[in-house]
């Protein structure tokens, strides 16, 4: 049976042309047989170091087969001891892949790419005797990864059990954890070292756990393997294609891209498309900012693309290609707007403000500017604001006419499930209890509130993704911090610090390096979460 067809379509004729003519040049450049070929210089003197390391995904659909004879072995065995229940220990790359690719299968993942300690807890308390852990760090230093190894290796001893038994590692050869990972007995699948993180989703870091979890991922690579020969070719290139259309467009301006999926059975590829061209565009004070769940707002410096849906520019066919596509084309816009794609200059300056928050002792978390019942204001912005909604008022309006406001959101991301609905409510009134009680709701309620895009993240996840865009991208967006006070923190064994106390040294870590570049920014903390986050939703609606 012949593979599904992926292709690019262009539903708008200015943009049509914009693509044509940037191609024509690529092509005549012959960027298109050297980036299938892995030529390293195509990003300049600069890059080429760290490209000439970082290219391996291209051959992915080809090298990850050997794979999978040992990640078959390891479904067989967890199959075979009743271990259903797989939970993902990874940050950016290493989550967001197996994410989309568990959720388009409609197979059960438990991602933890957190440091919030009741949503940790919340995995600790489900199933731990048929529980499996993929603990996935390319560096094999990550420090939210690493946490939730000690705490996993510790539950697993409290309950009888032998963590070698349940615990499987994906890492580079010769990281940290690889060593660690061999000291202890377990089961360790190497990836490619010449792969970055977020280019990694046909590596072993979006196999094995999705494997694991009962996902098909020889057909994704079959898929990726069938798009792979059309990324040479000078015409129906999709990769080609879809890179010169976000690279021109974001030269003409339009660098805000909506990302559509509402027509597509692919479920979640925004979020890793986001991680994907928000940390390998947004640097040098350049980058195309995505912007996830939005709808349009006819803005001219926004271009919408579609996943199997309406835009200006429309991407179609299976996942693994979508995968490769993405990747290659996030590769030709770099290529475009003269930058490198594949490092992440300012991703490591909130890391070591945060290491340096924890080694200093007690945590600087400030004088509050306000406090609105319970929610505590801090930032500059805030000061001399009488209520919250002056807060968020002030956040809107401080927004440039070419800017963004993006809510970074430092809490348990199913906390709102837990919101109490009434016995034999219709799932429209659960729905509608969660959404009250979830704080991506503010989000939507912003955004109606403003001709701009407003993104919103988890913390610390986004500052694998978004955060370098934050921080190296264009002057103009505006940061909204939610943090929160923890009822039940959870120790980090083998650390000087818990899970709660890296959570909030994380917040003011990035805090500190927005504030560092005078980027406006305001943390609410609440002090009660549930009532806090109903009290920010309400002041938004007073907006």
């Amino acid at each position: 049976m012949a593979a599904p067809t992926t292709s690019v379509t262009f539903n708008e004729d200015a943009l049509a042309e914009q693509t044509a003519e940037t191609v024509r040049r690529l092509v005549a450049e012959g960027v298109h047989e050297a980036l299938s070929g892995g030529d390293a210089t195509l990003w300049g003197e600069e890059a080429q170091a760290e490209a000439a390391v970082r290219l391996g995904w291209l051959n992915l659909p080809l090298t990850s087969r050997e794979l999978l004879p040992e990640i078959g072995k390891l479904v067989e065995r967890a199959r075979a001891e009743g271990l259903d229940h797989v939970v993902l220990a990874g940050m950016g790359g290493s989550s967001l892949a197996p994410e989309v690719i568990c959720a388009t299968a409609d197979v059960p993942l438990t991602v933890l790419d957190t440091t919030d300690p009741g949503q940790v807890r919340r995995a600790l308390a489900d199933r731990l005797d048929r529980t499996i852990v993929v603990v996935a760090s390319k560096s094999g230093g990550t420090v939210e990864t690493d946490s939730h190894r000690r705490i996993y290796e510790k539950a697993f001893r409290d309950a009888g059990i032998d963590p070698a038994d349940r615990i499987v590692v994906v890492t580079d050869p010769g990281s940290p954890l690889e060593q660690a990972a061999i000291e202890a007995g377990y089961p360790v699948i190497l990836a490619d070292p010449n792969v970055g993180g977020r280019y990694s989703a046909l590596s072993a870091f979006g196999l094995v756990p999705s494997a694991l979890a009962g996902a098909d991922v020889e057909k994704l690579l079959d898929d990726a393997a069938a798009v792979r020969p059309l990324l040479a070719q000078a015409e129906g290139n999709p990769g080609l294609e879809l890179g010169a259309a976000l690279g021109a467009a974001a030269l003409a301006g339009r660098d805000k891209l909506l990302l559509e999926d509402s027509m597509s059975e692919i479920n979640g590829l925004p979020d890793w498309i986001e991680q994907l061209v928000a940390e390998s565009t947004g640097k040098s004070a350049k980058g195309i900012l995505p912007v996830v769940g939005a709808d349009p707002n006819e803005a001219s410096d926004e271009l919408v693309a579609g996943i199997e849906s309406d835009g200006a520019v429309t991407v179609s066919g299976p996942l693994g290609a979508q995968f490769l596509v993405w990747e290659y084309a996030t590769a030709i816009a770099g290529r475009v707007l003269g930058i490198d794609p594949f490092n992440q200059p300012n991703v490591t300056e909130s890391k070591e403000n945060t290491g340096a928050l924890l080694a200093a002792g007690e945590l600087p978390a400030g004088t509050p500017a306000l406090v609105d019942g319970p929610v505590e204001v801090y930032g500059a912005l805030a000061d001399g604001a009488k209520d919250l909604p002056e807060v968020l008022t002030r956040l809107l309006e401080a927004v440039p006419g070419d800017g963004y406001l993006t809510i970074m959101a430092y809490l348990d991301r199913e906390a709102a499930f837990d919101a109490p609905v009434a016995e034999g409510a219709s799932f429209e009134a659960m729905t509608d209890a969660w959404s009250a009680a979830d704080p991506a709701t503010l989000r939507s309620l912003m955004a109606i509130r403003t001709e701009r895009p407003v993104t919103f993240g988890w913390g610390p996840r986004f500052l694998h993704s978004t955060g370098q865009y934050h921080k190296g991208g264009p002057q103009n967006g505006v940061f909204l911090q939610i943090t929160g006070a923890n009822e039940a923190d959870l120790e980090v064994p083998g650390k000087p610090y818990t899970l709660g106390r890296l959570q909030l040294a994380q917040a003011l870590g990035d805090q500190g390096a927005l504030v560092k570049r005078d980027r406006p920014a305001v943390r609410l903390h609440l002090t009660d979460r549930a009532a806090g986050v109903a009290r920010l939703l309400a002041a938004a609606r007073e907006v």
